[in-house]
């Protein structure tokens, strides 16, 4: 028993923690520099994850610039996030109210009425290209970027890195990135999956409508 779970944490801490951190991304860009990386130039924890979206950047676009709880939601799990009373709701449209996103805006993770401090602040926003939130908390202990990396015409690489300093203490340290790197993982994961389904629906629908020889229009 004791040695069955030695060899597990050992095939987790050796193997399985660095392929979640790492899903779909390639070395060079787990190795890359991004956007916002400047804002937490040291950090305790990093997860650099990727997925290939059929859709160009602009099909991609709209459904990061809706991105919070009381906007489009983040497209993972919608049922786990409210186990915990986020109040979630994912959206599968694009809402043009929703597309006004500026720096210094805030996105909300959670309901305000229980969690008034969960929320991260627009640092840097890219049109069609990278996005950049960070934890409004002084110093920043939370750096979440975006990056639109397009492949060709039709395809892009839609990345997602995550940068966080962890608590001086040990134990601290050691149990949340225990409990933190699975969670984020699976997320994060449903995340990408998420934006990549919606994005590339949206890609199929503009096709549709074009080859129909009807006007394109933004969705509502």
């Amino acid at each position: 028993m004791v040695g069955g779970a030695a060899l597990f944490i050992a095939v987790y801490w050796t193997l399985l923690r660095e392929w979640m951190l790492t899903w779909g991304a390639t070395p060079s860009e787990v190795h890359m520099q991004f956007p916002g990386d400047d804002l937490l130039s040291d950090p305790d924890a990093q997860s650099t994850m990727a997925v290939d979206i059929d859709a160009s950047p602009t099909d991609v676009w709209p459904w990061l610039r809706q991105l919070g709880q009381d906007r489009g939601g983040f497209y993972s799990y919608e049922w786990a996030e409210n186990l915990v009373g986020l109040d979630i709701h994912n959206a599968d449209r694009i809402v043009a109210e929703w597309q006004d996103l500026s720096v210094g805006d805030t996105v909300r993770l959670g309901r305000a009425d229980r969690f008034p401090d969960a929320v991260l602040k627009v640092v840097a926003i890219d049109p069609a290209q990278s996005l950049v939130l960070r934890a409004p908390d002084e110093p920043t202990w939370w750096v979440w970027s975006f990056v639109l990396d397009p492949v060709n015409e039709t395809t892009t690489r839609l990345l997602v890195r995550s940068r966080i300093r962890l608590p001086e203490n040990t134990v601290i340290r050691l149990a949340a990135r225990s409990v933190l790197d699975p969670v984020s993982f699976v997320m994060t994961h449903g995340m990408l999956r998420g934006i990549q389904t919606r994005a590339e629906q949206l890609a199929r629908h503009r096709s549709d409508t074009n080859d129909s020889g009807v006007a394109d229009s933004d969705s509502e």
